[in-house]
C-alpha cells in the first residue's frame, strides 16, 4: 500500500502547486492551460485506445457501458459525490452552494479520477506491488500523476486533488487483492481495459476542448464489460 499512498500524495502535492500557479493566471492564460490539458488528454487517450487488439469487444464495451451508465445516471451520482465532498470540506459549510463552483469541483474530481485510474500502469503497478512487492511502476506513475495534476488543477481546480481518494481506494483494493485476482488477469485483458480507459480519456479531452459535452462518467461500466468480454475471448474468437 505504501506506493499507492505515495501516488495519492503526489496528486495532492501536484494539485496544490497547480492551484498556487493559476492564481497569477490571466483569463487568457487559463484558457491556454485548459486547452493544453484537453490536447494532452486526447494524446494520452488515443495512445492507450489504439492498442486494442479486439475492436469488436472494444466497441461493444463502450456502447453497452454507455447505455448502462446512462440508465443508472452514474455521472449524476459522481457529481452528487463531488457536491458532498465540496460541502464537507468547505471552509464555511453554511454558505449557499454555488452551482458553478460545485460543477467545477465535481468536474475536476471526475476527470482526474478517470485519468489516474484507467491506465495500464495503475493495473499492472498495483498487481506488482501486491503480489511481488515491486513498487517501481507505481512510483513512476506517482511522478507522472503529480505532473499531470499540476496541469489539471490549473485548469479545473481543487476537485482534482480529491481524485487522490479514488486512487487510494482503486489501487488499494487491487494491491490487496492482487494475490487472488492476478491469476485470472491476462495480458490481453489489461491491454483491452487500458484501451477502453483510453477511450474515456479521449472523452475527457473532447469535453475540455469544448467540442462536445460527453457524460464520461456514464461510460465507466465499459471497464467492467470489457473484463467480462475478455474472459470470453478464448470461447468466442470473433470478439
Amino acid at each position: 500500500m505504501i506506493a499507492t499512498i505515495i501516488n495519492a500524495l503526489a496528486i495532492v502535492v501536484g494539485t496544490i502547486i497547480g492551484l498556487l500557479a493559476r492564481k497569477g493566471f490571466s483569463e487568457k492564460a487559463r484558457d491556454a492551460v485548459y486547452n493544453a490539458t484537453g490536447v494532452i488528454s486526447l494524446v494520452i487517450g488515443f495512445t492507450m485506445a489504439i492498442k486494442t487488439e479486439h475492436v469488436l469487444a472494444f466497441a461493444l464495451a463502450i456502447i453497452a457501458g454507455g447505455l448502462i451508465g446512462s440508465a443508472l445516471d452514474i455521472e449524476g451520482a459522481i457529481y452528487r459525490l463531488g457536491e458532498w465532498l465540496r460541502r464537507k470540506f468547505a471552509k464555511n459549510p453554511g454558505d449557499s452552494a454555488d452551482a458553478g463552483a460545485n460543477a467545477g469541483f465535481a468536474y475536476g474530481f471526475l476527470n482526474a479520477s478517470v485519468l489516474f485510474c484507467v491506465g495500464a500502469m495503475a493495473l499492472v503497478g498495483s498487481f506488482k506491488a501486491g503480489a511481488e512487492g515491486d513498487y517501481d511502476l507505481l512510483l513512476t506513475k506517482s511522478i507522472m500523476d503529480g505532473v499531470i495534476a499540476i496541469m489539471f488543477a490549473g485548469a479545473m481546480g481543487v476537485g482534482v486533488g480529491f481524485s487522490a481518494i479514488s486512487v487510494l481506494v482503486y489501487q488499494g483494493i487491487l494491491t490487496l487483492a492482487a494475490v487472488w485476482v492476478k491469476p485470472y488477469v491476462t495480458g490481453t485483458m489489461m491491454v483491452e481495459m487500458s484501451a477502453v480507459g483510453g477511450a474515456l480519456v479521449v472523452m475527457i479531452g473532447i469535453n475540455l476542448l469544448g467540442l462536445k459535452k460527453i457524460r464520461t462518467g456514464d461510460f465507466l461500466p465499459s471497464l467492467v464489460i470489457i473484463v467480462v468480454l475478455a474472459l470470453l475471448f478464448r470461447y468466442i474468437p470473433v470478439l
